[in-house]
Protein backbone atom coordinates (compact mmCIF):
# COMPACT_ATOMS: atom_id res chain seq x y z
CA UNK A 1 0.00 0.00 0.00
CA UNK A 2 2.87 2.33 0.80
CA UNK A 3 4.25 1.81 -2.70
CA UNK A 4 0.96 3.05 -4.16
CA UNK A 5 1.01 6.13 -1.96
CA UNK A 6 4.63 6.88 -2.85
CA UNK A 7 3.95 6.35 -6.57
CA UNK A 8 1.30 9.07 -6.69
CA UNK A 9 3.36 12.01 -5.53
CA UNK A 10 2.43 15.37 -7.00
CA UNK A 11 5.65 15.32 -9.07
CA UNK A 12 4.78 11.95 -10.62
CA UNK A 13 1.15 12.87 -11.22
CA UNK A 14 2.12 16.13 -12.89
CA UNK A 15 4.62 14.27 -15.09
CA UNK A 16 1.95 11.73 -16.01
CA UNK A 17 -0.56 14.48 -16.84
CA UNK A 18 2.03 16.15 -19.07
CA UNK A 19 2.13 12.88 -20.99
CA UNK A 20 -1.67 12.86 -21.12
CA UNK A 21 -1.60 16.30 -22.72
CA UNK A 22 0.74 15.03 -25.44
CA UNK A 23 -1.51 11.98 -25.97
CA UNK A 24 -4.56 14.23 -26.39
CA UNK A 25 -2.65 16.61 -28.67
CA UNK A 26 -1.51 13.80 -30.97
CA UNK A 27 -5.00 12.26 -30.93
CA UNK A 28 -6.85 15.50 -31.76
CA UNK A 29 -4.53 16.43 -34.64
CA UNK A 30 -4.59 12.88 -36.00
CA UNK A 31 -8.39 12.66 -35.72
CA UNK A 32 -8.90 15.90 -37.64
CA UNK A 33 -6.41 15.06 -40.38
CA UNK A 34 -7.51 11.44 -40.76
CA UNK A 35 -11.19 12.43 -40.91
CA UNK A 36 -10.51 14.91 -43.72
CA UNK A 37 -8.14 12.67 -45.67
CA UNK A 38 -10.18 9.53 -45.01
CA UNK A 39 -13.36 11.21 -46.21
CA UNK A 40 -11.67 12.30 -49.43
CA UNK A 41 -10.28 8.83 -50.06
CA UNK A 42 -13.61 7.19 -49.23
CA UNK A 43 -15.45 9.46 -51.65
CA UNK A 44 -12.89 8.70 -54.37
CA UNK A 45 -13.43 4.96 -53.84
CA UNK A 46 -17.20 5.39 -53.96
CA UNK A 47 -17.07 7.56 -57.08
CA UNK A 48 -15.36 4.77 -59.04
CA UNK A 49 -13.17 7.19 -60.96
CA UNK A 50 -11.37 5.27 -63.69
CA UNK A 51 -8.00 3.94 -62.51
CA UNK A 52 -7.79 6.44 -59.61
CA UNK A 53 -10.39 4.64 -57.47
CA UNK A 54 -8.66 1.30 -57.99
CA UNK A 55 -5.23 2.73 -57.17
CA UNK A 56 -6.59 4.40 -54.01
CA UNK A 57 -8.36 1.19 -53.04
CA UNK A 58 -5.16 -0.83 -53.52
CA UNK A 59 -3.14 1.57 -51.34
CA UNK A 60 -5.84 1.57 -48.64
CA UNK A 61 -5.92 -2.23 -48.57
CA UNK A 62 -2.14 -2.33 -48.09
CA UNK A 63 -2.18 0.18 -45.23
CA UNK A 64 -5.14 -1.48 -43.49
CA UNK A 65 -3.32 -4.80 -43.46
CA UNK A 66 -0.01 -3.46 -42.15
CA UNK A 67 0.55 -3.12 -38.36
CA UNK A 68 0.43 0.47 -37.11
CA UNK A 69 3.70 -0.13 -35.29
CA UNK A 70 5.41 -0.83 -38.61
CA UNK A 71 4.05 2.41 -40.07
CA UNK A 72 5.37 4.32 -37.05
CA UNK A 73 8.79 2.72 -37.54
CA UNK A 74 8.79 3.57 -41.26
CA UNK A 75 7.71 7.17 -40.63
CA UNK A 76 10.42 7.83 -38.06
CA UNK A 77 13.27 5.67 -39.31
CA UNK A 78 12.42 5.33 -43.01
CA UNK A 79 11.54 8.89 -44.07
CA UNK A 80 15.07 10.19 -43.31
CA UNK A 81 16.25 8.03 -46.23
CA UNK A 82 14.06 10.23 -48.46
CA UNK A 83 15.37 13.48 -47.04
CA UNK A 84 12.60 13.96 -44.47
CA UNK A 85 13.52 13.96 -40.78
CA UNK A 86 10.38 14.46 -38.68
CA UNK A 87 10.66 14.84 -34.91
CA UNK A 88 9.01 12.19 -32.75
CA UNK A 89 5.63 13.91 -32.27
CA UNK A 90 5.18 14.89 -35.96
CA UNK A 91 6.27 11.37 -36.94
CA UNK A 92 3.62 9.88 -34.66
CA UNK A 93 0.95 12.20 -36.06
CA UNK A 94 1.90 11.32 -39.65
CA UNK A 95 1.83 7.59 -38.91
CA UNK A 96 -1.50 7.79 -37.04
CA UNK A 97 -3.03 9.89 -39.81
CA UNK A 98 -1.92 7.51 -42.56
CA UNK A 99 -3.21 4.45 -40.72
CA UNK A 100 -6.50 5.96 -39.52
CA UNK A 101 -7.23 7.59 -42.89
CA UNK A 102 -7.32 4.16 -44.49
CA UNK A 103 -9.77 2.95 -41.84
CA UNK A 104 -11.98 6.05 -42.12
CA UNK A 105 -11.93 5.77 -45.92
CA UNK A 106 -13.52 2.32 -45.75
CA UNK A 107 -16.06 3.52 -43.18
CA UNK A 108 -17.00 6.47 -45.41
CA UNK A 109 -17.26 4.32 -48.51
CA UNK A 110 -19.48 1.81 -46.70
CA UNK A 111 -21.54 4.62 -45.19
CA UNK A 112 -22.20 6.15 -48.59
CA UNK A 113 -23.05 2.73 -50.03
CA UNK A 114 -25.58 2.26 -47.22
CA UNK A 115 -27.64 5.19 -48.53
CA UNK A 116 -30.29 4.02 -50.98
CA UNK A 117 -29.23 4.40 -54.61
CA UNK A 118 -32.60 5.96 -55.22
CA UNK A 119 -31.44 9.02 -53.29
CA UNK A 120 -28.72 9.70 -55.83
CA UNK A 121 -31.01 8.98 -58.77
CA UNK A 122 -33.70 11.28 -57.35
CA UNK A 123 -31.20 14.09 -56.78
CA UNK A 124 -29.77 13.74 -60.28
CA UNK A 125 -33.26 13.78 -61.77
CA UNK A 126 -33.83 17.24 -60.25
CA UNK A 127 -30.85 18.59 -62.19
CA UNK A 128 -28.16 18.27 -59.53
CA UNK A 129 -24.67 17.30 -60.62
CA UNK A 130 -23.03 14.24 -59.10
CA UNK A 131 -20.96 16.41 -56.74
CA UNK A 132 -23.98 18.48 -55.67
CA UNK A 133 -26.06 15.37 -55.00
CA UNK A 134 -23.21 13.82 -53.05
CA UNK A 135 -22.62 16.94 -50.96
CA UNK A 136 -26.20 17.97 -50.24
CA UNK A 137 -28.09 14.65 -50.24
CA UNK A 138 -25.88 11.59 -49.80
CA UNK A 139 -23.11 12.64 -47.40
CA UNK A 140 -25.38 14.16 -44.71
CA UNK A 141 -27.32 10.88 -44.50
CA UNK A 142 -24.18 8.75 -44.73
CA UNK A 143 -22.37 10.57 -41.91
CA UNK A 144 -25.36 10.11 -39.61
CA UNK A 145 -25.10 6.36 -40.16
CA UNK A 146 -21.34 6.42 -39.69
CA UNK A 147 -21.18 8.29 -36.38
CA UNK A 148 -21.01 5.22 -34.05
CA UNK A 149 -18.38 3.49 -36.19
CA UNK A 150 -16.27 6.63 -36.63
CA UNK A 151 -16.36 7.38 -32.89
CA UNK A 152 -15.32 3.78 -32.17
CA UNK A 153 -12.43 4.14 -34.60
CA UNK A 154 -11.30 7.39 -32.98
CA UNK A 155 -11.40 5.74 -29.55
CA UNK A 156 -9.10 3.05 -30.94
CA UNK A 157 -6.80 5.76 -32.27
CA UNK A 158 -6.47 7.30 -28.80
CA UNK A 159 -5.48 3.94 -27.35
CA UNK A 160 -3.09 3.31 -30.24
CA UNK A 161 -1.09 6.43 -29.36
CA UNK A 162 0.56 4.27 -26.70
CA UNK A 163 2.47 2.56 -29.53
CA UNK A 164 4.29 5.84 -30.17
CA UNK A 165 6.32 5.20 -27.03
CA UNK A 166 8.47 2.91 -29.19
CA UNK A 167 10.02 6.04 -30.80
CA UNK A 168 10.19 7.80 -27.43
CA UNK A 169 7.28 10.17 -28.01
CA UNK A 170 6.73 11.85 -24.60
CA UNK A 171 3.13 10.67 -24.33
CA UNK A 172 1.39 9.13 -21.35
CA UNK A 173 2.73 5.59 -21.67
CA UNK A 174 6.30 6.77 -22.10
CA UNK A 175 6.05 9.02 -19.05
CA UNK A 176 4.67 6.11 -17.03
CA UNK A 177 7.67 4.02 -18.11
CA UNK A 178 10.02 6.75 -16.93
CA UNK A 179 8.31 6.80 -13.52
CA UNK A 180 8.33 3.06 -12.87
CA UNK A 181 11.79 2.83 -14.41
CA UNK A 182 13.02 4.67 -11.33
CA UNK A 183 11.27 2.25 -8.98
CA UNK A 184 9.95 -1.17 -10.07
CA UNK A 185 7.40 -1.06 -7.24
CA UNK A 186 5.56 1.67 -9.13
CA UNK A 187 4.70 -0.55 -12.12
CA UNK A 188 1.23 -1.60 -10.93
CA UNK A 189 0.25 1.88 -9.68
CA UNK A 190 1.30 3.40 -13.01
CA UNK A 191 -0.61 0.78 -15.02
CA UNK A 192 -3.67 1.47 -12.87
CA UNK A 193 -3.29 5.21 -13.43
CA UNK A 194 -2.93 4.67 -17.19
CA UNK A 195 -6.08 2.53 -17.25
CA UNK A 196 -8.06 5.21 -15.42
CA UNK A 197 -6.81 8.06 -17.63
CA UNK A 198 -7.37 6.17 -20.88
CA UNK A 199 -10.86 5.21 -19.68
CA UNK A 200 -11.74 8.81 -18.83
CA UNK A 201 -10.62 10.13 -22.21
CA UNK A 202 -12.16 7.32 -24.29
CA UNK A 203 -15.41 7.20 -22.31
CA UNK A 204 -15.79 10.98 -22.62
CA UNK A 205 -15.34 10.75 -26.39
CA UNK A 206 -17.93 7.94 -26.56
CA UNK A 207 -20.45 10.00 -24.56
CA UNK A 208 -19.89 13.03 -26.81
CA UNK A 209 -20.39 10.81 -29.86
CA UNK A 210 -23.65 9.43 -28.45
CA UNK A 211 -24.92 12.96 -27.73
CA UNK A 212 -24.07 14.08 -31.26
CA UNK A 213 -25.74 10.97 -32.67
CA UNK A 214 -28.96 11.60 -30.73
CA UNK A 215 -29.12 15.23 -31.88
CA UNK A 216 -28.65 14.24 -35.50
CA UNK A 217 -31.28 11.50 -35.56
Amino acid sequence: MQNWINAFTWLNLRFLLMGLWVTIYISVISVILSFILGSILGIIRYSKIKYLSKIVGFIIDIIRNVPLLLIIFFTYFGLPNFGLRPETIPAAIIAMTIFESSMIAEIVRSGIDSVSSGQMEGARSTGMSFVQALWHIILPQAYKNMIPTIISQFVSLIKDTSLATIIVVPEMMQHAQVIYGQNANYILPMFAALAVLYFIVCFTLSVIGNIIGRHLT
